[in-house]
């Protein structure tokens, strides 16, 4: 059995290759190509999580699980919030053949995910970007987004200024964009036609009255029933797509929260990103539409990520 570790899918799992495997990954799970049952978390303590993600590329294609926890407060550790291995498994033989760091891969293939929604649905000549956050997924979605849209500005907020300001300065040396940390949630989107929440909070920092006509927001940071990034403006202005309609139904803390107020139906949730991708729906629909790619996360973009790593040899 191979092992493929941190190092080597850092080294190999560029977003020029992860977009694409995405993109291909999402417009076959939209097509039901692919396998795969809703996540199964078990809460531990102090907010931490144990989540099992099983799915298969196909029928006779290879399938696995993502074996994976999420301990928020590792970031103050200098360690991954989210630890664990992706297993595959060989689809002709049902041999267990290669172990993956699931840390990594989750990393680059959530922004990634979030690369081709924004791809699909921002605006063409987009170039502003805000993302609310400073750990690890914000800077891999500053660096994922950069891929496809040229971007003239980034904006970052975080709790801690002096960590917001730190990580504005160190991904604007990155990147050669120019980069800055914002005072509040309110300024820092407020000129962005990109936005991108990847926090951890618990409840809507992103109020829909603050977003520019004609954003594409990537909301991430929730990945479960339960905590919101953004309130219930942000949902029910937005053109709202979901990476899997089934998971967001079960799963989509910030479009349940808005069900549960009245405020909207399931009709809502108008389709998934891998349905626009294959030109089955249509994505943004005027340059002044607010579009939303809520994004749960799943396991058929880490069967996708491995299966390349695997195959790469």
């Amino acid at each position: 059995m191979r092992v493929i570790d941190r190092e080597e899918v850092a080294r190999k799992l560029t977003y020029e290759v992860c977009i694409p495997l995405v993109r291909q990954a999402m417009i076959a799970f939209s097509r039901g190509e692919t396998r795969q049952l809703l996540r199964s978390i078990i809460p531990l303590a102090d907010g931490r999580m144990f989540g099992i993600m099983p799915g298969a590329l196909g029928e006779r294609a290879v399938f696995g699980a993502k074996l994976i926890s999420v301990f928020p407060d590792n970031f103050s550790k200098g360690l991954q919030s989210h630890q664990g291995v992706v297993v595959l498994f060989d689809g002709e033989t049902g041999v267990p053949v290669c172990v993956a760091h699931a840390g990594e891969i989750t990393a680059i293939r959530t922004a990634a995910a979030s690369a081709v929604a924004t791809d699909a649905l921002a605006r063409p000549a987009a170039s502003r970007l805000a993302v609310l956050g400073y750990g690890e997924q914000a800077a891999t979605h500053i660096r994922a987004i950069a891929q496809v849209r040229r971007l003239s500005r980034v904006s970052v907020w975080g709790r801690d200024p002096g960590r917001a300001a730190a990580f504005a300065e160190r991904m604007g040396a990155e990147t050669g964009v120019a980069t800055v940390a914002a005072k509040d949630v309110e300024t820092c989107v407020a000129e962005a036609e990109i936005v991108c929440t990847v926090t951890n909070a618990r409840e809507p920092i992103l109020l829909g009255r603050w977003i520019l006509p004609g954003a594409h927001l990537n909301l991430v940071g929730s990945s479960y029933a339960g905590p919101t990034e953004v309130d219930h403006d942000v949902v029910t202005v937005s053109r709202f797509i979901a990476d899997s309609r089934e998971g967001v139904l079960a799963q989509g803390a910030e479009f349940l929260k808005a069900r549960e107020a009245g405020l909207v139906g399931d009709d809502h949730v108008v389709g998934e990103i891998g349905q626009v991708l294959a030109g089955d729906i249509p994505g943004r629909q005027s340059p002044d539409q607010i579009t939303v790619y809520k994004s749960l996360g799943h396991v058929v973009q880490d069967l996708a990520a491995v299966k390349a790593l695997y195959d790469a040899k």
